[in-house]
């Protein structure tokens, strides 16, 4: 027989999902991936079909089989990590209630917006470190009972992403402590709170919610119908991991231990965040989460935006529907290599952009549903590039936006996501923030994360600190220190920024109401409250 040599780790993003192959010491063994699809509806809606869900999570698993010789019989162990907040509803016989409402999904703004107002919510925020907003499942859940509560009524626990593969896996019904924790619960006990259930007036659903498991302490035997669906062996160690942002954290370098460090994930959404233990977590303001680590009393103090790449996809897909209009078709990727040298064609600072592209608004370092992007700045003397300029340079001063609210902006700055393999992009945020960046050469960051999870639970390592020592301190890149001249123009127009944004509030919120009188006449209310799209 094989030697068990392997550990797996499933990250399930919002687009794609991914099974990569790990050997004990952290070394990546190879990958597959198959595209995860979502639909848009009304009223903001986006869902995803939850079969589709676990049968493209098996298929990357057997895909992954094929790349491997003797996966199967080499696997120590696999965890599971997917993409976070939204709502996964299960009924009888452990099947979909509906299709999964996402962490995009748009349509529970107006009751986060009810219950934020309310005051209990400022106690809410104390216990669970967590700003509320439209993408968590608590106000998603909230939304649903108000509104279509059938939903709930046919549901016999709520889960997320990872959860719902892990429930296809295992057979097992649970959750984490860090999305248990930052929706339902107190990030200082990792259990549930009643008093943040009653804020979010759900305590007559609260049986929905599943136990807490640790997956870095606990795992539980792959299942042999999921063994035949995925071609690995019945009874292999399964471990729930945490949710895909702090995994993707500490495989990059959030937690090594090193003062001052902190990790920006630059993807489809903006992650920033830094590792602190609970008892120093300082709550200002009324934005952010506080999402726990696989490590004792470690927490990671976050903040979102939604929309980082995104804005960068919105402005080329403008690019290429305009020239395409006019007969010269571009592929998707020549302008993407083209964005360098726009830059390189552009003076830094000329126009400011503000990366709330997203239909769901902003989460951070304020929360407003109604946020939306737009340019200032602009005169008849400015080209593309100086557009595209607007929108990279934006994602530098959302992350100083985002590392402002938190207590002090960070001394070194770890990147990950695709982003971050652009030169230009990260003399950006070098500058912006104002630190030195690293980049790990970890190429796919959640999935270690989760897969580091498993290794300690199945013993190869004694605790999550000196699994971190060989998996992700060594991979760590040489510092790049900002450019001084780009950093004292990106300092001066911060300020600016925020000046700006703050002073846009009342517009959004305008143009919201505008925008419901022109929608709310064709919204098809029996779709939508089938989460279909």
């Amino acid at each position: 027989m094989a030697e068990r040599d392997i550990i797996i780790g499933i990250d399930a993003g919002t687009s794609v999902i991914k099974a990569v192959a790990f050997s004990l010491s952290g070394r990546q063994l190879g990958d597959a991936a198959v595209p995860n699809q979502y639909a848009s509806g009304p009223s903001g809606a986006a869902t995803q079909d939850m079969n589709r869900t676990w049968e493209d999570c098996a298929s990357a698993l057997r895909c992954l089989g094929d790349k491997i010789k003797d996966l199967a019989s080499r696997t120590a162990a696999l965890a599971v990590t997917g993409q976070g907040d939204g709502t996964w509803l299960v009924g009888k016989d452990n099947r979909p209630v509906s299709d999964a409402w996402l962490w995009l999904d748009a349509r529970a703004a107006e009751t986060t917006c009810d219950l934020a107002a309310k005051e209990v919510n400022s106690e809410r925020f104390h216990v669970t470190g967590t700003a509320l907003n439209t993408c968590q499942q608590g106000a998603q859940m909230a939304h649903m009972h108000r509104h279509f509560p059938e939903l709930l009524d046919r549901a016999q626990v709520a889960m997320h992403c990872k959860d719902w593969l892990y429930l296809n896996l295992t057979g097992v019904r649970a959750t984490d402590p860090s999305e248990a924790s930052f929706t339902f619960g107190d990030f200082r006990t990792r259990s549930y709170s009643d008093l943040v259930i009653d804020a979010l007036e759900l305590r007559s659903r609260s049986h929905l919610l599943p136990d807490i498991l640790d997956g870095s302490q606990q795992t539980h035997p792959l299942g042999d119908a999921a063994a035949a669906k995925t071609g690995l062996l019945a009874g292999t160690p399964v471990s729930l991991g945490y949710v895909d942002m702090v995994m993707t954290a500490l495989g990059a370098g959030v937690y090594t231990g090193t003062p001052g460090a902190a990790c920006s994930t630059i993807g489809s959404t903006g992650v920033h965040m830094r590792a602190v233990r609970d008892t120093d977590v300082r709550l200002e303001g009324n934005s952010g989460y506080v999402i726990c680590l696989p490590a004792a009393h470690m927490v990671t103090q976050v903040q979102t935006n939604m929309a980082a790449t995104l804005n960068i996809d919105w402005a080329l897909r403008m690019a290429a529907d305009l020239m395409s209009e006019t007969g010269h078709f571009h592929d998707y990727a020549d302008l993407v290599a083209r964005i360098d040298d726009w830059l390189a064609r552009s003076e830094p600072g000329q126009i400011l952009y503000h990366p709330y592209v997203s239909e769901a608004g902003e989460r951070g370092p304020m929360v407003n549903a109604n946020a939306r992007a737009g340019f200032i700045g602009l005169s008849s003397g400015h080209s593309f590039p100086d557009l595209i300029r607007a929108v990279v340079e934006s994602l530098g001063m959302a992350a100083r936006d985002c590392y402002g609210a938190m207590d002090e902006l960070p001394r070194e700055l770890r990147l990950t996501g695709g982003a971050a393999q652009s030169n230009s992009l990260r003399a950006i945020l070098s500058a912006a923030v104002g630190a030195p960046v690293r980049v790990s050469d970890r190429k796919e960051a959640g999935a270690a994360g989760c897969a580091m999870m498993a290794a300690v639970a199945i013993g190869a390592y004694s605790d999550m600190e000196s699994c971190v020592a060989e998996w992700v301190s060594p991979l760590l890149g040489k510092a790049e220190v900002p450019d001084p001249e780009l950093q004292a123009i990106y300092a001066e127009l911060y300020p600016v920024y925020v000046e700006a944004r703050e002073a846009l509030e009342p517009v959004w919120g305008r143009l919201a109401v505008h925008r419901d009188r022109q929608t709310a006449p064709k919204m098809n209310a029996s779709k939508t409250a089938q989460g279909g799209s």
